[in-house]
């Protein structure tokens, strides 16, 4: 895997041109049904997030217009959620083109952010996105939520005993993360934390 601390991707809060104390909410691998219930609390509690979609699972159906008229970023996450590093570069470059050129197409923005599924890339991944202007974003901080169905709260414990100045964290569009949202918000403010976009 191609190393972390490489300066082209953004990952901390001078980057994210943010001021001390604020961290980034992001969403992977939607739009999913729990959608509309996540952007109900980011709506009750005010707070911005980046959502990273497989444009396999966007259509026109799909509730992306409450995303951007709620003030909140899209970014590609492939078309279909290929692990990177496995492909040769024509096959990055399909799963990425194809998906940024599906979001524009579908919701008319302009869409220049890109996270790699399951965190693997490599050199070509960082040519490709180059090429096409586009910004890379990992995280610093992973919710670890798919893995807890049963114990939703660990969820919380796992980002707020270690957000900072410039956390990017990582949440999937599932319902058990939907389910403790709301607690997880008034956690990270309450360590003193606000919340920005990218």
């Amino acid at each position: 895997m191609y190393d972390l601390n490489d300066k082209r991707w953004v990952k901390n809060v001078g980057q994210l041109r943010a001021t001390d104390h604020e961290v980034v909410l992001t969403f992977d691998d939607g739009p999913s049904r729990q959608l509309e219930a996540i952007l109900d609390v980011l709506q009750e509690k005010q707070v911005p997030a980046a959502f990273f979609w497989q444009t396999r699972l966007l259509y026109n159906e799909r509730p992306w217009q409450r995303v951007i008229q709620e003030g909140h970023q899209l970014g590609s996450h492939t078309h279909s959620h290929k692990n990177l590093s496995r492909l040769p570069k024509v096959g990055q470059w399909k799963q990425i083109k194809d998906s940024v050129d599906k979001m524009r197409k579908i919701t008319n923005t302009n869409v220049s952010l890109f996270r790699p599924p399951f965190g693997q890339y490599d050199e070509s991944t960082m040519e490709i996105l180059e090429e096409l202007n586009i910004t890379p974003v990992m995280w610093e901080i992973s919710s670890y939520d798919w893995i807890h169905k049963k114990n939703p709260e660990t969820i919380t414990s796992n980002v707020a005993a270690h957000v900072r100045d410039g956390s990017i964290i990582l949440l999937h569009e599932l319902e058990q993360t939907q389910a403790v949202l709301p607690r997880l918000i008034d956690e990270i403010r309450n360590k003193g934390y606000q919340f920005t976009l990218l």
